[in-house]
Formats: C-alpha cells, structure tokens, sequence
C-alpha cells in the first residue's frame, strides 16, 4: 500500500509529512528506559529488517488478479512496543523510498502514517492490548492479530482514498475508489493477520517474555536469553530477502489494482516543479530502484532481487538499531544527570 506521489498534491503531501514527523517524534521522546532496555535495540534492528524482507513478498489473492505483502505494524508493536514499533517501520519505509524507489518521496508521510501511526499507535492499542489482556494464549494472540490488522489496515486504505480525495486527484472518484480498495485491503488484511499471529505466536512459544514485555511497556528480564530470538529472525530476514522474495507474486497490489480497476492503468501521472524534483532527488539516491539493478529490462534479474533484499535488510538493521541505542544512550544520559 505504498503510495506513489503523482496521488497527492504537494500541499497534502507536506502537511502528512509533517503530521508523520511529529507522529515519530513524539514516540521518540514517549520511550523510557522500560520502554526500550538494552535487549530491545538488538531486536528493533533485527526485526525492521525481516519485515523489510517480507514486505517483498508479494501473495496472490485468488480469483481478483491481485496481490498484497504485509504492512508489519502490528508486528513490530507487539514485539517491540507501539512507540519502538512505530520507530522501526518508520525506518523501513524510508530505506524503501530512499533507496529502493518503493513508494515516493513526497508520499512518505502519508506511507507512514498510513502503515506506521494508524497500525502502532491505534490498532495495537486500542485492539490488539484489549483482546490480550487477561493473558496470552495461542487464541488469543491469533484473535488479536487479525482483528487488529484487518481493522487497522481498512482504517489504512481509508486513508489513502481521503487523501487523494483532498488532493484533488479527479482520475479516482471517492465512490468508485473506496469500492475497490476496501474489499481488496479486506482479503489482504485477513491474510496478513493469521501469518502475524502465526509469527507471534512463534515468538511467545520461543519467548513468551517479549510479548509480555511490549504489551506491559515494560523492560525484559536481565536473566532472559535473547539469541535465540535474535538468530532465528535474523536467518529468516537473510531467507526470505534472500531468496523467498523470487516467489513473489507479479500481481498489482491492493493499491495498483484499485487505481487500475478506476482508471484503466497501476499508475497516474504528475507534473510539476515538486513532483520533478522528488523524482529526480529519488532516482539520483536510489540504488537499487524497484527491488532490481538499474536498467535490468522489463524481466528484471533474479540477482538483482536477492541483492536488494539482502542489501535493505541490512541497511534497515543499522538504521534501527543505531537509532534505538541513540535513543536509549540519551535517555541513560538524562537519567544520569537527574540522579
């Protein structure tokens, strides 16, 4: 559901940057010490980078001639907490702009928002924390995840017909838009909850700690072990970018398909000084734009898919992890400096 920036305006598209931007900035400084202890920062890197790797997976969705990948929001926040969760997507969908030309530089905010605050700081909140309440079990944590997800990403693909709504983008009416795009992100949401559930239910049954820990927003026991949890993710992130990520479906996702059941075509054109220059400044830093080498033909190339997912994994664990231990290091600081 990455959003491209011929669908907005530029003055929409500068003020969800900002929204976005205060958004992250605010969970940022809401991180405690509890919130984030020295055994998370690991785990924040590792895991931005497996959804990075899954985010390229692409499942068919039968019978409609689309695909969709998981958003990963929910995950991350029942892993991490909401705020780390939030921090961490955060980092994926910019290594995904910046480098990969996957979504546009001018949409990142709403890309954020959309994938990051509504799934982090709402759905696992105000869904996922209720249903898990009075403890975790396996159907439990299964319940909650597909209620979460599949609301929170209908609340997500809402706010993409809004926004283009108030860009103006008269190729995709509000009725016709929002009939395409709600059932679509219906059947991928269903999908992407049971494989959220599966995966957490992986993590609670290897350590049922880390769940407990984000859902109470509190630390993790100095005497639990997290390589474990470290290596596996860590080995499934090098799989699945590595190689699973070849299997990927070459259907249009949930948002490609709406815009071409509207409008005939997956994309929309935009012209105009803002939208010139994003392009430019996106084409110039990208390196390996759509998953693949530069001017690798309409196939593309296997090598260049595996590259890339080793690659932004890579690029997504350091970016996580150098940004949670920032944080945690100044919060230390603060601390310090109090007592």
């Amino acid at each position: 559901m990455h959003m491209a920036d011929a669908l907005l305006s530029p003055a929409v598209g500068g003020v969800m940057c900002a929204v976005s931007a205060g958004a992250v900035a605010v969970a940022a400084a809401k991180i405690k010490k509890d919130h984030l202890d020295e055994k998370k920062i690991p785990m924040m890197g590792v895991m931005g980078a497996f959804v990075f790797a899954a985010q390229m997976i692409n499942f068919t969705i039968p019978g409609t001639g689309s695909s969709g990948h998981i958003g990963g929001g929910i995950l991350l926040a029942s892993i991490l907490g909401e705020f780390p969760g939030l921090l961490a997507i955060t980092a994926v969908l910019l290594i995904q702009a910046l480098f990969f030309a996957d979504g546009g530089l001018l949409a990142l905010g709403c890309n954020v928002f959309n994938m990051g605050v509504v799934m982090c700081l709402l759905a696992y909140p105000l869904l996922f924390k209720p249903i898990v309440r009075k403890g975790f079990t396996k159907k439990r944590i299964f319940a909650a995840s597909i209620v979460s997800v599949v609301v929170g990403l209908q609340a997500g693909a809402f706010c993409v017909v809004l926004e283009t709504l108030a860009s103006g983008v008269t190729e995709l009416p509000f009725g016709a838009f929002v009939a395409l795009m709600q059932p679509i992100h219906l059947a991928i949401g269903a999908v992407e909850g049971v494989i959220t559930g599966a995966v957490l239910c992986f993590v609670y049954q290897m350590r049922p700690e880390i769940l407990e820990s984000a859902n109470d927003g509190t630390a993790i026991g100095k005497s639990v072990s997290m390589k474990r949890v470290l290596l596996s993710f860590a080995v499934l992130a090098v799989l699945i970018g590595g190689g699973l990520s070849l299997a990927a479906s070459s259907n249009p996702d949930g948002l490609e398909w709406s815009i071409a059941g509207v409008t005939g075509g997956t994309e929309l054109e935009a012209e105009g000084g803002v939208y010139d220059a994003a392009a430019e400044l996106q084409q110039s830093v990208a390196i390996l734009p759509d998953y693949d080498y530069r001017n690798a033909g309409e196939d593309g190339s296997a090598t260049g898919t595996t590259v890339s997912g080793l690659v932004g994994g890579a690029m997504v664990l350091a970016v996580s992890g150098i940004a949670g231990a920032a944080i945690y290091w100044v919060k230390r600081r603060k601390k310090q400096g109090v007592s």
